[in-house]
């Protein structure tokens, strides 16, 4: 009778409750309940925990890391905090524990391969504490804006000027033209025509008798 109970119970914790929607198939539910992350982890705590727990009840696991994961959504990362925190001191405990292994071995090649695990545990422990103080602690992100700042009746353009003078992609023409425009508040006249110097008579206009002879005629 007892041995029929226990395996009654074994089968009853490997029995998962899942219901299918109106018109779901039998093989599209048993394809999404296994590509659920916690009936797979549910699974996986079932097999490692055996040996310590017993047999773990399926349905009772899912519904646990389901209302972990709901928390964890929410913002609550009190339990991720907790793991953790219980992660990095067992990792630290495997840590030491190799590193006295280390000194009590007698051969060179146990001395180096306990070693070696041992600063593998100690690396896993250190980046255990960084991704905790990282979720209690998230780093900031900061947007940076030029700011263009002008003492007194000064222009600043940032628009790239070319070389030939003519506007590129996101310069302004009409910005341009009034700078070139204005001075001290006065418009230049570029129609106001200018007389010929006397320091240089050959640059004076000339009149018909001072025509070049066309030699092609």
């Amino acid at each position: 009778m007892s041995n029929k109970r226990k395996e009654s119970d074994r089968s009853n914790a490997k029995h998962l409750d899942v219901r299918a929607n109106p018109g779901e198939t039998r093989e599209k539910l048993l394809a999404e309940t296994a590509l659920r992350p916690t009936v797979q982890a549910a699974v996986s705590l079932q097999h490692y925990g055996k040996g310590t727990f017993g047999d773990l009840d399926l349905t009772g696991l899912v519904q646990a890391l389901s209302a972990q994961t709901k928390a964890a959504s929410q913002g609550d990362m009190d339990r991720a905090e907790a793991m953790l925190t219980v992660q990095a001191h067992t990792l630290d405990a495997i840590f030491n524990n190799l590193a006295r292994r280390a000194i009590n071995a007698e051969h060179m090649d146990n001395l180096d391969r306990y070693l070696k695990l041992a600063l593998r545990a100690q690396s896993q422990c250190r980046a255990t504490w960084e991704a905790l103080t990282t979720i209690k602690n998230p780093p900031v992100v900061g947007y940076v804006r030029q700011a263009n700042i002008a003492h007194g009746p000064q222009q600043v353009n940032n628009a790239p000027v070319a070389p030939d003078g003519v506007p590129r992609a996101g310069e302004n023409p009409n910005l341009q033209n009034k700078l070139l425009e204005e001075k001290d508040g006065e418009r230049l006249d570029p129609g106001t025509a200018c007389t010929p110097g006397r320091a240089d008579p050959e640059m004076a206009t000339g009149g018909e008798g001072d025509r070049a002879e066309d030699r092609g005629r």
